[in-house]
């Protein structure tokens, strides 16, 4: 009877073991792995305060992301302050490698770092630095790509003025680049040497902009009357560029960019169908420049305009815009002119020529845009 029991003993002992030993190896292979293979806070965060001709930088980093750089196990050493310090020259290196800033496009050099402090709560790191401008900052930009290694990871960029938080990005591998303008008359000045610029050369550089504008100058005319057509494109791309920027309508691109051939070809085809009469080229400036206008917001939204100064900034660029406009208009008016001082007929065939032109590169822009819109091989 006692080696019965015993075996019966045995055997519940076998069988509790039996269901217990599974579930012990899982929980210690999860309790292995856990650490090692989820990222806790992928995420970093970098404040900049402008205070004045001071600029103030913060870097919050994950233990994770740190530890793993510098090859630090298990990461939880790095709350320890005794250890932290001894990786203080290390971390410093890191941030001033991987973190570039700007004022007004020249690089700013951040002074000495603080040594770096645990965040034991955000199971983080921090570092401060400071660096002193020659003058007060109208544009501070930050480049970042904070830890490579992680294609998740975000670093979010928080900008301060007068202590009030101002703005906000967040940067990551697809967007490594935040530029922010400053609420100040300096701020204000660096809007517009930004965007003006910008206007003159998208529009120097659209060739579809500035055959439609060519197009119509081609048929000649009195100064008032190349005058009226200009402004009258001027008045009404700058209409649809505000409320497309603004978000008040947008029109799609798929839809947008054949209607601008469309238009390129309708004033080439106008040229050769025009005999006499009242002079439209003005109605058909403004009625065109409002489809364009939408063609100017697409680019100028890739720009990443600045909220703050949302205002200054389609100023800026329209005027911009209209500079290299006039600049066209002048070259080639006066181009034109001249060819017909010295033969009327010769302007004619010129005017039939480049309307032929005209409609040709207008035909080509719509045919690629509504069924190559990836590009015509």
């Amino acid at each position: 009877m006692v080696a019965m029991g015993r075996l019966g003993y045995h055997y519940r002992l076998y069988e509790l073991m039996r269901r217990l030993l599974p579930a012990a190896l899982v929980a210690a292979l999860v309790g292995i792995s856990s650490p090692a293979a989820a990222h806790p806070s992928p995420f970093s965060y970098v404040d900049v305060r402008l205070e004045g001709s001071e600029l103030r930088v913060a870097v919050v980093a994950h233990v994770y992301d740190v530890a793993h750089d510098l090859g630090i196990e298990p990461i939880e050493r790095l709350l320890d302050p005794s250890v932290l310090h001894g990786y203080d020259d290390k971390i410093r290196q890191l941030v001033k490698d991987r973190l570039a800033l700007t004022a007004d496009g020249s690089a700013v050099t951040v002074g000495a770092w603080s040594a770096p402090e645990p965040l034991s709560e955000r199971q983080s790191v921090r570092l401060e630095g400071r660096a002193t401008l020659e003058r007060p900052a109208g544009a501070i930009a930050v480049t970042t790509v904070m830890f490579p290694y992680d294609p998740q990871h975000q670093t979010f960029i928080n900008v301060y003025e007068a202590e009030a938080l101002t703005s906000q990005a967040i940067l990551d591998k697809s967007r490594t680049r935040f530029e922010y303008f400053a609420g100040t008359r300096q701020g204000t000045l660096a809007v517009v040497r930004r965007f003006v610029p910008a206007g003159v050369h998208h529009i120097l550089i659209g060739p579809d902009h500035l055959l439609f504008l060519v197009g119509l100058l081609l048929l000649g005319g009195s100064i008032r009357q190349l005058i009226a057509v200009v402004t009258a494109f001027t008045i009404a791309h700058s209409i649809t560029l505000s409320l497309a920027a603004l978000s008040i309508v947008t029109p799609p691109v798929r839809v947008i960019e054949p209607a601008i051939a469309l238009s390129i070809i309708y004033v080439g085809a106008d040229n050769l169908m025009v005999h006499g009469g009242r002079d439209v080229r003005a109605w058909i400036a403004f009625a065109f420049g409002l489809i364009h206008g939408f063609g100017f917001a697409n680019v100028l939204r890739e720009m990443d305009l600045p909220s703050r100064a949302l205002g200054w900034s389609l100023f800026s660029f329209n005027i911009g815009v209209e500079i290299g406009q006039v600049v066209v208009v002048m070259a080639v008016a006066s181009a034109l002119a001249a060819l017909r001082s010295r033969s009327e007929a010769a302007g004619r065939r010129l005017a039939f020529a480049g309307s032929i032109v005209v409609i040709a590169a207008g035909t080509y822009w719509f045919i690629q845009r509504v069924f190559f819109p990836g590009g015509m091989a």
